[in-house]
């Protein structure tokens, strides 16, 4: 789940120009396996009411009540017309006090709140209600993506201690971006030595993947979760410090995105809907 307030994936806030970010707001719901949903309906500014404790998008919402964040979801779905309702709650293990600038003038800044969580997730159909572990981070930025990157890769990996998180990006530049953070249980993190950077299989569009993995281990997707023909999200098995873990990887190809050919096509997955009672 993703909320945006300047929905930067949105053919609809591209072709605005990017002039009023509070214009293009959405809860991006995506599930995987049979009868997977999805949710990104691009909604006007009269959707959005944001206070200190919640982000109000339309029909759902956001809130934060001093340990957790309930996020309130009522969406209408895509391929499978209907709505998607429920609740899924995230409970952090602690709030980390990291913030990492993604760009040297500070354009992108990425900030992981809470690498370690639990989950609960209650939604409206049998069988999709279970807990597990989570994490709760968000991104920041006064320009757009496709401005300042042409990839990016992202994982974050559950470990013994808490979870490490790797950010790899090639900006425009053509400076890169590598980063690797262990965090702790109780919010410590510190910044470790990635080791190295292995690609593995592309994705079903033909993104290129690559993620960090000890000398002489083949990284390998155990769980589809989103393909797109510019980003793929994947749970990813690979091996940190001898250790073998499951993770959330993500791969961008920005190159793709900012493609004009492309706009139109997500056009047809983020439905436009300015008004709002």
């Amino acid at each position: 789940m993703i909320g945006f307030i300047g929905s930067v994936f949105s053919p609809w806030y591209a072709w605005s120009g990017r002039r009023n970010p509070a214009d293009h707001v959405c809860l991006n719901v995506a599930t995987c396996g049979p009868g997977a949903r999805w949710t990104m309906t691009d909604r006007g500014e009269a959707a959005l009411a944001l206070s200190a404790r919640r982000l109000q998008i339309g029909p759902s919402a956001m809130v934060w009540d001093g340990t957790r964040l309930t996020v309130e979801i009522d969406e209408a779905t895509w391929p499978h017309p209907g709505r998607l309702r429920g609740t899924v709650t995230v409970t952090p293990k602690a709030v980390t006090a990291v913030e990492l600038p993604l760009t040297p003038e500070g354009t992108h800044v990425w900030r992981p709140f809470a690498p370690v969580a639990t989950i609960a997730v209650e939604l409206d159909r049998p069988g999709w209600s279970w807990s597990g572990h989570g994490y709760l981070d968000a991104n920041f930025g006064t320009r757009a993506l496709e401005a300042d990157f042409s990839f990016w890769t992202w994982g974050r990996y559950p470990t013994r201690e808490g979870a490490t998180c790797f950010y790899d990006a090639v900006r425009r530049d053509g400076s890169r971006l590598a980063v690797g953070i262990a965090f702790d249980r109780q919010g410590g993190s510190r910044p470790v030595t990635p080791p190295p950077l292995v690609r593995f299989r592309r994705s079903l569009w033909g993104v290129r993947r690559e993620t960090r993995a000890d000398p002489g281990f083949a990284p390998r997707q155990v769980l589809a979760m989103l393909d797109a023909p510019f980003y793929c999200r994947s749970a990813v098995r690979t091996r940190i410090g001898g250790e073998d873990t499951v993770g959330v990887h993500e791969a961008l190809d920005l190159d793709r995105f900012r493609s004009p050919l492309l706009k139109p096509m997500l056009a047809v997955k983020v439905p436009r809907r300015r008004r709002w009672p």
